[in-house]
């Protein structure tokens, strides 16, 4: 169940990379001073990575415990 638990953190820690290059993605469109269209279509061009890293991060800590749980 070692490799359950490595697996599962090295999936997390990709998720959490994810969720760092949304935040600075939003934070680079937010100080271009961009207008109301242009702000928009910037963060919905983010929300699919955000989520897509959520995915990953949660999936990998359920890995995690999974693997404790059974080691």
């Amino acid at each position: 169940m070692q490799a359950l638990i490595w697996i599962g953190a090295l999936i997390s820690l990709i998720g959490m990379i994810g969720i760092i290059y949304c935040i600075f993605k939003v934070s680079r469109a937010k100080k271009a001073n961009l207008d109301d269209e242009a702000m928009r279509a910037a963060v919905q061009a983010v929300v699919p990575v955000n989520l897509a890293a959520l995915f990953l991060s949660v999936i990998g800590l359920m890995m995690v415990v999974i693997g404790i749980m059974l080691g």
